[in-house]
Order: C-alpha cells, then structure tokens, then sequence
C-alpha cells in the first residue's frame, strides 16, 4: 500500500516527533501503538492512541504546517517512514482544486483543535443563560445572543462573525436593569 523507505523502532514512552517540531514525513505503524497528544499550559492532553497500520504526521506533509502535535511510542513500536516522492506524486494526481480543499480542510482542523485546547484550560467560572444582545460594527447593526459568559468575556451567536481583532459596542440587557449595558469590546 505505501513505499517504506526506512523503518524506525522506538522504546516505550520515546518521543517519535515534537509538536511546533518541524518536518514533512508520514509514518505508518507497523507494531505498537503511538500516542497523539499535546501539552497546553504544562498539561498533556491525550488525542488518540493509533494502532497497527495507521498512519499519523499527515498534517505537516498535506498541510506544509508544523508538527500539530506530539507522537509517542506505547510499548516498543517500529514505525515505516513512508516515501515522500511516491506521496507527492500521488497527491500532485490530484486536481488543484481538490488539493487545495485537502489543504483548507487540514488548517481548519488545526485552527479547531487549536481553539478546543484553548477551551481545556479556561480556569474562570462561566454562566450559562442565555441573554439578547445588539451590537454595532462599521457596517451594520446586528441582533444576537449569548450563552456563554465569563469574567473574561462572552461567546456571541451571530449569522456573520466579526473578524479577530475587530472592535465594535456591545448592548447587553441583563434581566434586572431597564436599559442595556454599552460595553466597548474587541472580538478574540
């Protein structure tokens, strides 16, 4: 199925690659088991325990992006490094177009694990209610909500999201005040 153009064995708990590491190789495992994880704020964060014949490092070959996370030996594991000439021909196969959604497709998945580690070590209480608000950008006036608020900040539920970065007035109506809060905000 895949050209194997080395094979690497590592002991158990032996660090394969590094996340934010760089390199462009796929590896396939042939025994074993590897760990995909990622440490934010001095935790580990386990992903996925892959087994025989899966193949993990896809990320940084399709996507020309950094490690995204770390890869581990479970137990003694041998690992096939698979050719990269043989994959780039076989990916340069493919239309441009559908190429280019493969790699929309993998930095999506990178900015959504991303933000799912962000969200794994929020130490803030947060309040679910929901409550209406408006808010007015350069543009247009927009009606939304809210359900999810912090000290820190709130999530807003809107047809068309403002960009990171971007600063606007937010109208919160908290239930016990007659007129709704104005608070200047920026979108993080």
């Amino acid at each position: 199925m895949f050209t194997i153009v080395s094979e690497e064995t590592y002991e158990d708990g032996q660090i394969i690659f590094k996340e934010g590491g760089a390199g462009d190789w796929m590896y396939v495992i042939l025994s074993g088991s590897v760990e995909i994880s990622r440490t934010v704020e001095g935790q580990k964060f386990v992903f996925d325990e892959l087994k025989k014949g899966e193949t993990f490092g896809e990320f940084s070959f399709l996507g020309g992006i950094k490690r995204s996370a770390t890869a581990q030996a479970v137990g003694e594991t041998t690992v096939g490094i698979i050719d990269r000439n043989s994959m780039d021909k076989e990916f340069n196969k493919l239309s441009s177009d559908f190429r280019s959604i493969i790699v929309a497709s993998i930095k999506r998945f990178k900015r959504m694990m991303d933000r799912a580690c962000d969200f794994t070590t929020r130490t803030e209480n947060r309040v679910l209610k929901t409550l209406s608000l408006n808010y007015e950008d350069c543009k247009s006036y927009t009606n939304a909500y809210t359900q999810d608020i912090s000290d820190r900040g709130l999530f807003i539920k809107a047809k068309n999201p403002l960009k990171v970065g971007e600063q606007f007035m937010l109208n919160l109506q908290l239930p016990d005040l007659p007129e709704p809060m104005k608070i200047k905000c920026q979108v993080v």
